[in-house]
């Protein structure tokens, strides 16, 4: 029989101990974090202060206010020549109001970054983007609607023409049926839906914040970031679906205007920015993305997934930028006003 003092001890303490066996037990090694989020999913590795994350390096922070400022100058360049040549204001109006989502999108997520050690910020500053998210697609519909001359114009070039069945725009199910005033309105108010939706669960994130029952990336059912999530997947998912099908529907009428770009640029700047952050989030989970420990300075968990969304996001702005001043052109504009003085 073994001695009484050879009891069962961790791998830690056999390696690690360099003291005497009969000493007082110390405290283990590691601790393994408090939660109630202990699952299958493995833990994410942590980074200390020494040897900080690229998020928190002024390099990052240099890179990112690069673009930014570089879309910027880009956006309000092309906002000032629509305003110096405004010759439609019932079309330009809305076309301003959508050229906005640059520069709000990107210095809010710049600020964010720069502001990345303080985990609460972040949050507020995304509640003006996710407000001005619902007024971009509210003012998009609006120019589609501007450009073909309204509701009953579009009705009278589609009414009684049966649907197209396509597996592409997910018509298949409308075989055999025709385009009608309530499809046309369920493309509407589908679309419109994510208008409310959208700053309502801003609100109510900003709230579910302040009690400490919020964090990006925290799928646990006790936190409010799994049913914010559902919430915005059925909405976006749906808004997404009509837009899809207004296309689908009008897509010769809108052939004059250019609408492809314009539909991919905003459909990817607020659709597709949604899933990239609900993927990193995911990432964060699963342990592809390091947390950060550090006694100076607190940064909870979805934090460094929601600081890499908004580097992506600088990056991704300078490119919106470009591609957006040539979905919504002044030249155009600019013609009509010359030929108005000619």
């Amino acid at each position: 029989m073994s001695p009484l003092w050879q009891r069962d001890i961790t791998l830690s303490e056999r390696l690690g101990n360099d003291s005497p066996v009969g000493f007082a037990p110390r405290p283990p090694a590691t601790v393994a974090p408090q939660g109630s989020n202990s699952s299958w999913i493995p833990e994410a590795p942590v980074v200390t202060p020494e040897e900080p994350i690229f998020l928190m390096t002024h390099t990052a922070q240099t890179i990112s206010g690069f673009f930014v400022w570089t879309a910027l100058l880009i956006t309000c360049h092309q906002i000032y020549m629509h305003l110096r040549y405004y010759s439609s204001p019932n079309e330009q109006r809305h076309i301003v109001r959508i050229l906005f989502i640059v520069p709000i999108y990107a210095f809010d997520s710049w600020l964010s970054l720069l502001f990345f050690t303080n985990e609460e910020y972040y949050v507020y500053f995304d509640t003006v983007r996710d407000c001005y998210e619902a007024f971009v697609i509210y003012n998009f519909l609006s120019l589609c609607y501007e450009y073909l001359g309204g509701e009953s114009a579009i009705m009278a070039e589609i009414r009684g023409k049966p649907i197209e069945s396509s597996c592409m725009y997910g018509t298949c199910c409308l075989w055999g049926k025709t385009y009608s005033i309530g499809f046309l309105r369920f493309c509407k108010q589908a679309t419109l839906q994510f208008c409310v939706v959208k700053p309502l669960m801003a609100v109510i994130t900003v709230i579910l914040q302040a009690f400490g029952k919020y964090r990006d990336g925290d799928f646990n059912v006790a936190s409010g970031y799994l049913y914010v999530t559902i919430i915005y997947n059925i909405s976006v998912s749906l808004s997404l679906y009509a837009l899809f099908l207004f296309y689908f529907a009008t897509r010769e009428l809108l052939v004059p205007y250019n609408p492809v770009l314009k539909f991919f640029m905003v459909k990817s700047v607020i659709f597709l920015s949604f899933w990239q952050g609900m993927l990193l989030a995911i990432l964060e989970k699963c342990g592809a993305i390091p947390q950060i420990s550090s006694a100076d300075f607190s940064v909870g968990e979805g934090t460094v997934a929601a600081g890499y969304q908004n580097f992506i996001i600088c990056i991704e702005m300078f490119f919106a930028a470009v591609a957006l001043r040539h979905a919504f052109t002044y030249k155009v504009y600019m013609d009509k006003r010359l030929d108005s003085y000619g």
